[in-house]
Parts: structure tokens; C-alpha cells; sequence
């Protein structure tokens, strides 16, 4: 069997340009704000889960959410710039995926 040459395809551009109204509108600025400032998102399947949405620092988790039935990507992430900002104003932990922890009691 003949192997056949594909004609390759040129290679898209770099940049693609953001919409004309992304500057008046800074959606999502808390997720901006913590990627400028060395932080991370984590968007994908975590098995058995099939969609979470992390956030975190250096230093530790902010945010830790599981896709709801029915809630679009953009619900998704607008649920975790609102986790963001309120991790970094009361340092509150909002964790949808691990099971909470019994509390014990005090011997």
C-alpha cells in the first residue's frame, strides 16, 4: 500500500482579537485578578466528577466546584469569581467536591 502525502494546512494565527466591549465589561475580574497575580484555574473531568472548576494560590485552595445539572460554563465560572472573591474577603473555603469531615468532639 501506497502511503499518500496530506497537503498540510497552514498554521493559524497567534492571536485571536477580543470582542469590542471586553474593556468596558471585566467579567470574571477576580479570576483575572488571581491569574495576574501567580495564581491558577483548573477547568475539566476529575474523575468520578465529570466537570470542577479549582481555584487556588501558592499558598492554598480558594475555590473547589462541581458543575451543576443544567449550568452552562460561563454560570460555571461567574460561580467561581464569586467563590474567588469571597475566599479572599472572609477566607471562606467553598468546597463542592470532597466530602465534609465529621467533627470530632474535644477529649
Amino acid at each position: 500500500m501506497e502511503s499518500r502525502k496530506r497537503a498540510r494546512r497552514g498554521t493559524a494565527p497567534g492571536r485571536i482579537a477580543s470582542p469590542a466591549n471586553a474593556v468596558a465589561y471585566p467579567a470574571l475580574a477576580n479570576i483575572a485578578a488571581l491569574i495576574d497575580h501567580g495564581g491558577q484555574i483548573t477547568l475539566g473531568a476529575m474523575e468520578p466528577i465529570r466537570c470542577v472548576a479549582i481555584a487556588n494560590e501558592d499558598f492554598g485552595c480558594l475555590a473547589m466546584l462541581q458543575r451543576r445539572p443544567g449550568e452552562t460554563l460561563p454560570q460555571l465560572l461567574d460561580r467561581l469569581n464569586t467563590a474567588i472573591a469571597l475566599a479572599w474577603t472572609s477566607e471562606e473555603l467553598i468546597d463542592e467536591i470532597n466530602a465534609p469531615v465529621p467533627k470530632t468532639k474535644p477529649r
